[in-house]
């Protein structure tokens, strides 16, 4: 892999209960739940990683439940919506799916991809997208949720700002993005180096309203490197360019460097190394609770509040 952004690499979200989205993202959705940890800075609160076998960078949605901690608001300053891509011909299987478990669904073409758009238990906007070129990434399947219907893993995210210039200038000249279509006040980009999980959306709408981070929301976006060699690199080009950018920071399971971009959404750089079978073989991924090192001498006390799931 070449020193460049290669699109996604994960979406960190909030959730109000620990043991409803769990069972949404396993069950429903058919996701796998490829690590179980707790909040770095909040270790009360539970870090679940949702992805495809391994959880290869770009198939994976993170979550802080928060529990109680209400219904946030998506809007201006936020990713806003996350789509998945899906086979061709699955639509059918999702809809009654949908229709068995009470979850309200819409159809709709988004720059000539069809795409079924609903809620998770939260409010989270989420969609599954038929792309225009076939996703070959191998799913993580289920008893319910075969290969032939299963996620892929991320399409696009799609950013609601006032104003789309400053953000796109963000992309374009330091993430290596494209822009490459226009539909009214929606603009994508698309980041080349890598064929999935490699599309950027904008809304422009200088009428919203502003976010408001709780549950249903997105906390931050992140942007995959091959490694922290990489990662460093982009650091000094994205400081250079007047960004208040963090120093490195070791989350367990890959390095992440934090920043704001103009219109107010978090980004966030992180590699791809050292990856999630560092402390579990692949096979046990998600079935332990791992802790971040520093929290390993109060596990007993740790275990004895975060919710049973």
């Amino acid at each position: 892999m070449e020193n460049k952004v290669l699109g996604l690499h994960h979406i960190t979200a909030i959730a109000d209960n620990a043991k409803r989205n769990h069972a949404f993202y396993t069950n429903i959705l058919g996701l796998r739940l490829v690590k179980k940890t707790v909040n770095f800075d909040d270790p009360g609160t539970y870090h679940f990683y949702y992805g495809n076998e391994s959880g290869t960078p770009g198939t994976i949605l993170t979550f802080f439940p928060w529990e109680g901690i209400g219904k946030g608001r998506a809007g201006a300053g936020m990713t806003t919506h996350i789509g998945y891509t899906v086979p061709e011909g699955s639509f059918d299987f999702w809809k009654k799916r949908f229709d068995e478990n009470k979850i309200t669904y819409k159809e709709a073409a988004i720059f000539g991809e069809q795409q079924l758009a609903f809620t998770d238990p939260d409010g989270l906007q989420l969609s599954l997208i038929i792309p225009a070129v076939a996703d070959g990434r191998v799913p993580w399947t289920t008893s319910e949720v075969a290969a032939d219907v299963a996620t892929k893993g991320f399409h696009n995210a799609t950013l609601t700002l006032h104003q789309a210039d400053p953000t796109a200038k963000v992309l374009t000249d330091l993430l290596g993005y494209r822009q490459t279509a226009q539909e009214g006040n929606r603009y994508r980009f698309v980041n080349e180096n890598i064929d999935t999980a490699n599309y950027i959306d904008i809304i422009e709408d200088p009428g919203a309203g502003y976010g408001r981070n709780a549950a249903g929301t997105n906390h931050h976006i992140a942007f995959r490197v091959a490694d922290d060699t990489v990662q460093m690199e982009l650091r000094e080009k994205i400081a250079a360019a007047g960004l208040n950018i963090t120093p490195k920071i070791d989350r367990d399971y890959f390095y992440s460097l934090y920043f704001r971009e103009p219109g107010g959404v978090l980004f966030e750089i992180a590699t791809d190394n050292p990856g999630f079978t560092r402390d579990e073989p692949l096979e046990q991924l998600g079935t332990a609770l791992k802790l971040p090192r520093q929290y390993e001498p109060a596990r007993n006390k740790i275990e004895a509040v975060l919710p049973q799931l």
